[in-house]
C-alpha cells in the first residue's frame, strides 16, 4: 500500500506511461473531453482540486522538461493569480500560445486529468523532458 505520494491509482498508471517527450494535460472543469485520450476526472466541486493542486502534486515524480498554456491565461486573470501558476513552474520553461493551437494538442497527448479549476484558460500541456 502506497503510504506518499500519488494515492490515485489512475494517476500513478497513467504518469508511468508517459516517456520522454510525451506530453500530459491537465485542465479545468469546462475543458472538452476527447474520447480518444484517458481522461481522469478528479473534479469534486468548484475549484477541487485545483489544476496547481495536481501539478504541484505530480512535480516531485514527473519530470517536466516545458509546460505550455493559453495565452489568453494572460489576459482573463489577475497578475496575482499569474504570479502563483509562475511559481507553480519555477525552473520550468512556460511557452503560451493561442488556446485554440493549444487545444490542437490535445490529442497528442498520453492522457487528460481534469480537475474542478474555475480560474479561465488554466488548462496546460506538460511535456517530460
Amino acid at each position: 500500500m502506497l503510504k506518499t505520494g500519488i494515492l490515485n491509482p489512475s494517476i500513478n498508471s497513467l504518469l508511468s506511461r508517459v516517456r520522454h517527450t510525451n506530453t500530459l494535460v491537465i485542465a479545468d472543469r469546462g475543458f472538452p473531453f476527447w474520447p480518444m485520450i484517458e481522461t481522469i476526472d478528479l473534479s469534486l466541486v468548484d475549484n477541487l482540486p485545483t489544476v496547481l493542486d495536481v501539478l504541484l502534486a505530480i512535480r516531485p515524480n514527473f519530470i517536466i522538461g516545458r509546460a505550455t498554456m493559453a495565452e489568453e491565461f494572460l489576459q482573463q486573470n489577475s497578475v496575482e493569480t499569474q504570479a502563483r501558476f509562475r511559481a507553480a513552474f519555477e525552473g520550468i520553461p512556460l511557452d503560451f500560445e493561442p488556446h485554440v493551437t493549444l487545444k490542437k494538442r490535445v490529442p497528442l497527448a498520453i492522457g487528460l486529468i481534469r480537475t474542478g479549476e474555475t480560474v479561465q484558460y488554466a488548462n496546460m500541456v506538460l511535456e517530460s523532458a
